[in-house]
């Protein structure tokens, strides 16, 4: 099954997608896919309602735009250079340790809304990533393996980034390039944990339809399972924050690409999580 959250932006309502493709209506379980929503057992409860046929079907809601599928995530926790052959192309060697930056929550748009550019932006990338959606407090857990037990499940991520701004105007502050308004459109869907192998993902970009990433997520430097749990000595994780995973390469940075242009179309994918389009614009002041 797949949660989302359907209508205008600000005005989204919870939906589940059975395995059957019907989309049924969540409102007589929850207002919100939200972090309270999944402390509270939400997901399974989901399940208990569709098996008693308790959830009405709305096919007439695929007409609705597609919103982000967690509302209102107190953080957004990223992790940069987690494939090696992305470290290999920005010039570093894998990192030792998980590289951790943060992206401001406000960020989080739906999966096909556009992406602005900031006005004087030269150098904005696109980076398809493995979203984590924590589903319990995470704090000071025991092992990597205590970690999957706080995951309620993954979504796909694209991690905007200015480059220009991440490197050059920050003297290192990786989150200066990250948090521009739209700089993470999230969706189409949230899949629980239970249905998803999350180091046997493939993940793809494209740009104007011609291919920039093709990886799988076989190839992180460091697992889901180690990310969280590492992430968890040093900080709480709530319920319903992201933790966006790292990218791998084919990005512009490498220098094979062009960066982003107004009108430019990005689409990512991860099989088994779905596809997002956006059209990229330029922000107007």
């Amino acid at each position: 099954m797949q949660l989302m959250r359907l209508g205008t932006a600000g005005a989204e309502r919870p939906f589940v997608r059975d395995d059957q493709g019907v989309l049924r209506s969540l409102s007589s379980l929850t207002a919100e896919i939200d972090g309270a929503f999944l402390a509270a057992d939400g997901i399974a409860r989901t399940r208990a309602a569709l098996a008693a046929g308790e959830l009405p079907a709305e096919p007439e809601a695929e007409q609705l735009r597609i919103g982000a599928p967690i509302a209102r995530p107190m953080a957004v926790v990223c992790v940069g250079m987690n494939y090696a052959a992305h470290a290999a192309e920005s010039g570093s060697l894998p990192p030792e340790r998980p590289v951790i930056f943060f992206k401001h929550p406000n960020t989080v748009v739906g999966p096909d809304d556009d992406v602005l550019l900031p006005p004087d932006s030269q150098r904005s990338d696109w980076e398809v990533e493995l979203g984590v959606v924590i589903g319990r407090r995470a704090r000071y857990l025991a092992s990597p393996e205590a970690a999957l037990e706080a995951i309620a499940g993954y979504v796909v991520s694209n991690d905007v980034s200015e480059r220009e701004y991440q490197i050059e105007v920050s003297g290192g502050q990786w989150s200066k390039g990250k948090c521009a308004e739209t700089f993470n459109p999230l969706g189409p869907a949230l899949v629980p944990a239970d249905e998803v192998d999350p180091q046997a993902l493939r993940l793809r970009s494209f740009v104007n339809g011609e291919p920039r990433q093709d990886s799988s997520t076989a190839d992180m430097v460091f697992s889901v399972a180690r990310l969280v749990w590492e992430l968890s000595q040093y900080m709480v994780l709530e319920p319903g924050d992201l933790v966006n995973t790292g990218t791998p390469e084919g990005v512009a940075l490498s220098g094979r690409f062009e960066y982003l242009q107004d009108g430019d179309e990005m689409r990512i994918e991860i099989d088994g999580l779905g596809t997002q389009t956006q059209r990229v614009r330029r922000a107007t002041v």
